[in-house]
């Protein structure tokens, strides 16, 4: 295993410190043993020098008394208390004038000799000065050798305990020191994390240091007290900030640079229905597994920040059976850096269908439009071109065909016109009246269209009903609009019953239209009465505007304050009916009672 070891700049420097340091300390010590040892050796050449000297005046006084033929005993007796007595001195020859050997310590101290480092010959002179012979000293610097090693040995140890000293000292310091930057660092990231008023101890610090630690107290003490003042203030800012987002009606999703969600207000997570906080906004999906923003978040990080400042990217999502449309505007901090988006939602669910409805209902009514119009000119031009080649039968059957299709131009441009008055919420007139004559009165004018299916309409109403403020032409179209349908979609040779009635607090009066129809899938049954919405884009295919039901609901609670209600279930027929309030001024001047009345 390798183990990577990443030295710090301070730690850098601390070892550079101490190579350097050592290479100084060894290059001090080795010139300083070399010199000491060049100053004894220069001592021991100078002491050999004396002993020389010394040794030749004392040949001179041996040779001056002693004859001839002692001499060389003389010399040997000498030679023999020297060299016993200085183990320093490998060999002593004493020469005539001539350089001849008189006697040498060779003959009785070979081994000594060969010991012999260095070797010094000094002149023997009388008291006239003249040479009478020569004494030749070798020394074998075995002492000089011993300091030497002894004081090379000394100043090796004294260099390198300085060398471990000032070692310790470096490190020793650099372990306090980091001590203290640690106790520091460990200061800064409490701050950092926002506890603010940690005091660090200070005690072991020393010098600049403990100035460190006196004014990051300080610093530490006046966040402290900043926090304290401020804390308040910035959680009603916070709070005030969360309040208003949480209570946008539209969603909204806030993204940091990294696409991660890190806000989503209540109602962006019920459009989305699936928790996303904390989690990267391009990696959502819908029940089918369809990434829906990463195209539109990919093309926003495409476009230039400068044009999304003036005008945010907008794009439509599906998510699941909801259509969303899509809002995103970068976010930016007080000096420009970017920090991510915000996100927009907004349920155009309702208007993208109407927007559809609007669709079909044009091209229904260009269809519905385009038939009869085509058929009053077939018929027309044909009785123009050719009416006096036919025969009365057949232009009285051609001009009954003409007025049908009039009469159906003629009801879809009334629902046109009357789904634009009600829309415009067009005031109406009212008055006081029996609402159960209209109601028959409307109802023999449709007796036709049921008697071509060979269908039967029953009307029954309670007896001494109230008179009612309503509008008796918008109580027509409610009428002929709920009878037309329960015929249209009934079968032939069944029944339709419309009841009238007082409800059983005697508020209000109900109508009810029942047929023996298709009826409505429970699915659909709360749309039925929507604008442009028609149930036979599903079950059948009669043609119709779509407007008929709508116009039913708009003149009930618009123009009359009532209500209306729709019963149904596929393949058992359809009940619809609404309730038109009995006024005050009616209910005290009839004297009316509660009953209850089946209807």
């Amino acid at each position: 295993m390798i183990l990577n070891f990443k030295l710090s700049t301070q730690n850098k420097l601390i070892v550079a410190g101490l190579i350097i340091s050592t290479v100084i300390i060894m290059l001090v010590s080795y010139f300083a043993i070399d010199g000491i040892r060049e100053k004894l050796y220069e001592n021991y050449a100078n002491s050999a020098q004396s002993i020389g000297k010394t040794l030749a005046i004392q040949s001179l006084e041996i040779t001056k008394n002693t004859k001839k033929e002692l001499i060389k005993d003389s010399f040997r007796r000498h030679t023999k208390l020297v060299l016993d007595g200085n183990s320093d001195i490998s060999f002593i020859s004493h020469k005539d004038k001539d350089g001849n050997i008189i006697y040498s310590s060779e003959e009785d101290y070979k081994e000594r000799k060969e010991d012999t480092k260095t070797s010094f010959i000094e002149p023997v002179m009388n008291e006239k000065g003249e040479i009478t012979g020569y004494v030749q000293i070798g020394l074998n610097a075995n002492l000089a050798k011993s300091i030497s090693d002894t004081t090379k040995r000394s100043m090796i140890i004294v260099f390198a305990l300085m060398w471990l000293i000032y070692t310790c000292v470096i490190v020793l310091n650099t372990i306090l020191i980091r001590r203290e930057l640690r106790i520091l660092q460990e200061g800064v990231k409490e701050i950092t994390s926002g506890k603010f008023g940690t005091i660090l101890e200070n005690k072991l610090a020393s010098g600049e240091v403990k100035e460190l630690f006196n004014a990051f107290n300080d610093m530490s003490q006046r966040l402290h007290i900043y926090e304290e003042q401020n804390i308040d203030q910035l959680t009603f800012e916070r709070n005030k900030f969360e309040s208003v987002l949480m209570g946008i009606a539209n969603g909204v999703v806030v993204c940091d640079s990294e696409d991660k969600t890190v806000l989503v207000n209540p109602s962006a997570q019920k459009l989305l229905n699936k928790q996303i906080l904390n989690t990267s906004i391009l990696d959502f999906s819908d029940a089918k597994g369809l990434k829906c923003f990463k195209s539109g978040i990919e093309k926003f990080k495409q476009t230039p920040m400068n044009e999304l400042e003036n005008k945010p990217l907008s794009f439509t999502v599906k998510v699941d059976n909801k259509v969303i449309k899509t809002i995103i505007s970068p976010m930016y901090s007080n000096v420009h850096d970017y920090l991510g988006y915000i996100i927009i939602l907004i349920d155009i669910t309702k208007e993208a269908e109407v927007d559809k409805l609007k669709s079909d209902f044009i091209s229904n009514v260009s269809h519905e439009l385009r038939t009869p119009v085509t058929i009053l000119r077939s018929y027309a031009d044909t009785l123009y071109n050719y009416g006096d080649d036919l025969k009365f039968e057949e232009q009285k059957e051609f001009i009954g065909i003409i007025n049908d299709e009039v009469i159906r131009l003629n009801k879809m441009v009334n629902d046109i016109l009357d789904f634009s008055k009600i829309e415009a919420n067009t005031k109406v007139e009212k008055q006081i009246a029996d609402i159960s004559q209209t109601i028959e009165r409307t109802l023999v004018g449709l007796k036709v269209l049921a008697d071509e299916k060979n269908m039967t309409i029953y009307f029954t109403k309670q007896s001494d009903l109230p008179d009612i403020p309503y509008n008796e032409e918008s109580i027509e179209r409610v009428i002929n609009n709920l009878v037309v349908n329960a015929i249209k979609y009934s079968p032939d040779n069944s029944k339709i019953e419309i009841m009238v009635g007082l409800t059983e607090d005697n508020d209000y009066i109900k109508v009810s239209v029942k047929d023996e129809g298709i009826g409505i899938a429970e699915d659909v049954l709360d749309r039925v009465f929507d604008r442009f919405f028609r149930t036979e884009n599903t079950t059948h295919t009669i043609k119709g505007t779509g407007l008929g039901l709508h116009l039913v609901k708009k003149a009930i609670e618009n123009q009359h304050d009532g209500k209306v209600f729709v019963e149904s279930k596929l393949n058992k027929g359809s009940t619809f009916s609404f309730i038109l309030p009995v006024s005050e001024e009616v209910i005290l001047k009839q004297n009316l009672k509660p009953k209850k009345v089946n209807v």
